[in-house]
């Protein structure tokens, strides 16, 4: 008997293998996946994982803002809009703004937009880069659909009133509240020349809080005082991030660069604001230090961005740092000391911290295409991710309840 049942179990186990050896061509042809970047969140207990529904309803969104009324804010480019959303994602209202590509909200809650102003000079029509505030109190109450344009700073004439053709070519890219609600923007521009009225076109410019240019940054390092430091600068953020009660007064900011040189190695910078016997000055300081017995990745590696086009920081105490690269389809988490990933949890045995940085090109939950923004507010990112037309939100596994 028991031989009989031997024979029994080899035959199946033979036809088993000719089934198996079969599937080959039965199902096709083996396909290699080998090229396929498997998400940390699939392989680790500690990653950003997705949350559901994806927002798909944006046409070509190019910036995300967590305001400080924490509701947020999307601009879709496309539609030339501004859109507000409160936190499960449910949209409120729009409002359109000319050539419209990023907003952020100062601590007053009116939204500084930046977009383009259509102008006629000496018979030549030009799209000039153009700030716009935007008061959300209006007399039936507050809220984008009682929004109203009160002000608008138009390149250059908010420092001289002359113009030249190669004004027509600079473009605001972002902008940052600090402070008693001043502000940074960044700027580009074909004319760099750091002796030039006004500095050159590569800059981050200081304004006050009635929207009054004040200053394009100078930075000071070893060699000296630099007008020229910036190089494409476009993500731009400040320590100033909601909620509203705890949100930092630091004149700080943090800084991205697009800039393809190859001996730009640090597309990803902080500017720090000192008072010294000499006087006021803004010096590049590192991101924490690059520590390998405590981490895999770090936010000052060089070459460690393609294309930085958005950072922001969280307001709570994490102080998580995120930046988005769109040339690698990704978004990359930093401490505020500038480690990649997360502390393990405890008990995990892991020594070093987690990476959950994740991306990969695709339509997939946890996939970009052209990502260009990001934002955070009570422990979810949000990624605008442009190529897909969607905007896409994620959560630590370890913040679920």
């Amino acid at each position: 008997m028991i031989s009989a049942n031997r024979n029994l179990v080899q035959i199946l186990l033979g036809m088993l293998a000719f089934f198996v050896i079969s599937c080959d061509g039965f199902f096709g042809e083996k396909t290699d996946v080998d090229f396929i970047d498997i998400p940390d969140f699939q392989a680790r207990p500690v990653a950003y994982v997705p949350i559901l529904p994806i927002l798909d309803q944006f046409l070509a969104p190019t910036d995300i803002h967590a305001g400080f009324d924490e509701l947020i804010y999307v601009v879709d480019e496309a539609a030339e809009s501004i859109i507000a959303l409160d936190q499960s994602g449910r949209e409120l209202y729009s409002f359109r703004v000319p050539g419209v590509t990023a907003v952020i909200q100062d601590r007053r809650l009116n939204l500084i937009a930046i977009g383009t102003k259509d102008t006629t000079i000496a018979g030549t029509d030009y799209e000039l880069a153009c700030l716009y505030r935007i008061d959300l109190q209006g007399d039936l109450g507050y809220g984008l659909n009682n929004a109203r344009i009160v002000n608008e700073i138009v390149h250059p004439f908010y420092f001289k009133s002359s113009f030249s053709r190669s004004d027509g070519d600079v473009r605001f890219t972002d902008a940052a509240v600090i402070d008693v609600n001043e502000f940074y923007v960044s700027r580009t521009g074909p004319n760099n020349d750091p002796a030039k009225f006004g500095g050159p076109d590569d800059a981050v410019l200081l304004f006050n809080a009635n929207d009054t240019y004040i200053t394009p940054i100078s930075v000071t390092t070893q060699g000296g005082v630099f007008k020229d430091f910036f190089k494409m600068p476009f993500g731009l953020t400040s320590r100033a991030q909601p909620p509203q009660i705890s949100a930092s007064f630091s004149r700080d900011f943090f800084y991205t660069s697009i800039d393809a040189d190859p001996d730009n190695l640090y597309r990803v910078r902080q500017i720090e604001y000192r008072e010294t016997d000499f006087g006021l000055e803004y010096v590049p300081n590192p991101i924490g230090q690059i520590d390998t017995s405590k981490a895999f990745g770090f936010i000052s590696e060089p070459n460690k961005f393609l294309k930085p086009v958005d950072i922001t920081l969280a307001g709570d105490g994490t102080g998580f740092i995120f930046v988005i690269d769109e040339a690698k389809d990704s978004l990359y988490q930093f401490t505020s000391n500038g480690l990649e990933g997360v502390q393990p949890p405890p008990g995990s045995g892991e020594v070093k911290h987690i990476k959950v940085s994740f991306g990969g090109t695709g339509i997939e939950p946890n996939q970009f295409n052209n990502p260009v923004a990001v934002a955070y507010l009570n422990e979810i990112v949000y990624v605008a991710d442009k190529g897909n037309g969607r905007v896409l939100r994620f959560k630590l596994t370890t913040n679920f309840d």
